[in-house]
């Protein structure tokens, strides 16, 4: 499951978060050998929320290409497994754009709801669900031919989707009702409400697809939910408002971020439910991003007024060097490759209005290379498989 919270909310976002939100063309890799196996170039694609753009990113040189403009105050990006379009979710602008990866080139603005905040697309890429907070509802486009359907009337102020690994189950985290509601993906009907704790925000959901995680920033706690039966487990106590959840790749561990002032990232055992001992040298993390080897996990922290990103190393979970972005900056968005190389965080500049950057940090080496230059206040990224 993809990690696309595009922002976890602070003190101030959060009197906003109904309103806004939370938070390359392939081809064969130039000068390859003879008789060597080809790759798929990977390209970034950054949503500027300031700037009504999008910017392409070549990872395999970190340059970026020329804006692509979308629609108004551009939050989220999904892009399809077979990685051939984009969808961006315009906040402001009620509709989510369409890029053509191999051209980068928009296509024409698709209707949805109001102030469309997250896109989930099911693993075959058929169809991408786009969450409506000031309607209450979630909008399934078919990618075939970018055609919404029939609106999907879920809880209040709807705010993540995650969809099972097998695609037959969307679910999405309804911030105001404090519930989760599952959407069957073959019929689109939504099921029954599942109560969870008071405001949940993000949803991760177990690679072999038996329980989905629902992080409840309210209750200070997390939601485990039987994805066979839909039902709801007891509450796991992990304290302050929780904000994102990431799980290793081999299912056992669900790392979830507090926005606490003392350590606040916190491991959960998947197999007994059971919440570890908070990560030592961890402060106020919203964002978390885990590599596909399970090896390494990148968060955010910001212990004064200049905000950083480092490693937790799994499973010993000990926390490495951070690497810094100055003061009057803001991290929006931690991901990584997939290929596990590289970790790009997704600054803007406070106040808004200046040009906003990511900076790609070298995992190996846990070494961040030169700032790439974006739109202002940038607010996600998301790659091509």
């Amino acid at each position: 499951m993809r990690m696309h919270l595009t922002h976890a909310p602070s003190a101030f976002a959060a009197a906003a978060l109904v309103l806004m939100g939370l938070a390359g063309a392939p081809g064969a890799v130039a000068g390859a050998a003879p008789g060597a196996s080809l790759a798929h170039p990977v390209t970034a694609y950054v949503a500027n929320y300031q700037s009504n753009t999008v910017t392409p990113i070549n990872t395999a040189t970190n340059r970026p290409g020329r804006a692509i403009k979308v629609g108004q105050n551009p939050i989220d990006i999904a892009i399809t497994p077979n990685g051939k379009t984009a969808y961006v979710a315009n906040n402001f602008g009620n509709t989510v754009t369409p890029i053509n990866t191999a051209t980068n080139h928009a296509g024409r603005a698709i209707k949805v709801g109001q102030n469309p905040t997250d896109i989930a697309i099911t693993p075959n890429g058929t169809t991408a669900y786009v969450a409506n907070p000031l309607s209450g509802t979630v909008t399934p486009i078919n990618t075939a031919t970018n055609r919404p359907g029939q609106a999907i009337k879920v809880g209040s102020a709807p705010q993540f989707i995650a969809i099972t690994p097998n695609g037959t189950t969307a679910y999405v985290a309804n911030f105001s009702s404090g519930t989760v509601t599952p959407i069957n993906t073959g019929t689109n009907q939504a099921g029954p409400a599942i109560k969870v704790g008071s405001r949940p925000l993000f949803i991760a959901i177990t690679p072999n697809g038996t329980t989905a995680y629902v992080a409840n920033s309210g209750s200070g706690t997390v939601t485990p939910i039987t994805v066979a039966t839909g039902v709801a487990g007891a509450a796991i106590h992990v304290g302050g408002s929780p904000a994102q959840i990431a799980i290793t790749p081999d299912g056992t561990t669900a790392y979830v971020t507090i926005q606490t002032a003392t350590n606040s990232v916190v491991p959960v055992q998947t197999a007994t439910n059971t919440a570890g001992t908070p990560i030592a040298g961890t402060k106020n993390a919203s964002l978390i991003a885990i590599a596909p080897d399970g090896k390494t996990a990148y968060v955010d922290g910001s212990p004064g007024f200049e905000p950083f990103v480092r490693p937790i190393r799994i499973p010993a979970n000990t926390v490495g060097k951070a690497t810094h972005f100055g003061v009057h900056t803001l991290i929006e968005d931690i991901k990584i490759t997939p290929d596990g190389k590289t970790a790009y965080a997704v600054i803007s500049v406070i106040p808004p209005g200046s040009p906003g950057s990511v900076t790609p940090v070298n995992i190996a080496r846990n070494h961040a290379g030169q700032k790439i230059g974006v739109g202002s206040n940038p607010r996600t990224i998301a790659f091509t498989p």
